[in-house]
């Protein structure tokens, strides 16, 4: 017999799911060239968020950095309520669509479209878009196999953000068995996450950042203390300051955060996750300033990986307008005036600027996630 080539053999080796995504597009176009675009947008349920994640295709996305409510796009909240998938053969159907993604995309020239609901273990992820140049090119025949594409797809991307939810419950029971109980909550965490994506979506276009960047440094964002782990309570929890013995003991919880990272990720077999040097960038400097007056290494401006600047500037706005035992907390006009004096002195001036131009959504996100009772 002839020898036989697993042709999608590439999809078990150890790379980014970007490049899976554009092989298995590769190779769907190999029996079908009209799929000009592969596209995965995940949702969000904390905040009823789509944005963008994976694209594939031979121009540049128009969607880049993108994000929408799912309760505000119509024709998405239909098919999430039907779990049925949609097909549109002809997207002059939309031409007088409203929304912006949809006016975006009907300057493209894309003129078919197949939308699938994304579910892995009865988790609903997000939307799986497939895009054609060519009215009327999603046949029966070509939609089974974009259907077997699809939950394919699924697995990849719930394979992917299963190791880095392993991570964080490790991490986050850890905390919890050694009886963690660092003043900041976990309601501290979840808005300085969305205040870190908020920078980074802010930052894409002069940084060029992509989507994984971002979603990741909103996934990554909540872990930046983690070394407080190895922080004695009678430290960690003193209502006083701290004695000059007792601050170098408090400051080596950055270089213990990395150290416990490189472990788990050696222990649980992880070291597949993808952009992990963000979370040990973060975790190791975001106590370094802009003048060099920081730790642990006393870097400077751009020596700081922007990771840990912008997770910086999210921590020390949450820090300032949250309510603590020992503090009331600050006004946000309070704490934007801080945040502009600590620019490009402890602070990256462009991060600064990034969130300050984003109030309302600040509003938005300390709505949702707001403490009762010190949290």
């Amino acid at each position: 017999m002839p020898d036989h080539k697993d042709h999608l053999d590439k999809l078990n080796q150890q790379q980014p799911l970007q490049d899976k995504i554009a092989f298995l597009h590769k190779t769907i176009r190999e029996q079908h060239p009209f799929i000009a675009r592969v596209a995965i947008a995940l949702y969000e349920n904390d905040t009823d968020l789509l944005t963008t994640f994976v694209y594939s295709s031979d121009t540049p996305s128009p969607l880049k950095n993108y994000q929408a409510k799912l309760s505000e796009c119509d024709s998405l909240s239909n098919i999430l309520s039907s779990n049925r998938p949609r097909v549109v053969n002809d997207m002059e159907l939309f031409v007088e669509g409203t929304h912006e993604h949809t006016q975006i995309l009907n300057t493209t020239g894309f003129r078919a479209s197949y939308t699938l609901p994304l579910y892995a273990e009865g988790t609903f992820l997000g939307f799986l878009f497939f895009n054609s140049e060519q009215k009327n090119v999603f046949k029966e025949h070509v939609l089974r196999e974009l259907d077997m594409s699809g939950h394919l797809i699924a697995f990849m991307l719930f394979g992917a953000r299963s190791k880095i939810q392993t991570l964080l419950a490790t991490i986050r029971s850890a905390q919890t068995m050694s009886h963690h109980r660092d003043p900041e909550t976990g309601l501290h965490l979840e808005r300085m996450a969305h205040f870190s994506k908020i920078i980074a979506r802010g930052l894409a276009k002069k940084y060029n950042f992509d989507d994984q960047f971002i979603e990741h440094i909103f996934l990554f964002s909540p872990l930046h203390d983690i070394g407080k782990l190895t922080i004695p309570d009678k430290i960690l929890l003193k209502p006083g300051k701290l004695t000059e013995d007792e601050f170098q003991i408090m400051q080596g919880h950055a270089a213990s955060g990395k150290d416990i990272i490189n472990r788990l990720l050696e222990n649980y077999g992880l070291n597949g996750v993808e952009y992990i040097e963000l979370l040990r960038n973060i975790a190791l400097y975001h106590h370094e300033a802009i003048d060099g007056s920081g730790y642990p290494e006393q870097l400077m401006l751009e020596q700081i990986p922007i990771e840990a600047r912008i997770v910086s500037v999210a921590d020390v706005f949450d820090a300032l307008t949250s309510e603590r035992p020992y503090k009331q907390a600050w006004s946000n006009i309070d704490a934007y005036q801080k945040l502009q004096e600590m620019a490009g002195k402890k602070l990256d001036c462009d991060c600064v600027d990034a969130l300050l131009e984003n109030k309302k959504e600040i509003e938005k996100i300390q709505t949702l996630f707001r403490e009762n009772n010190f949290g």
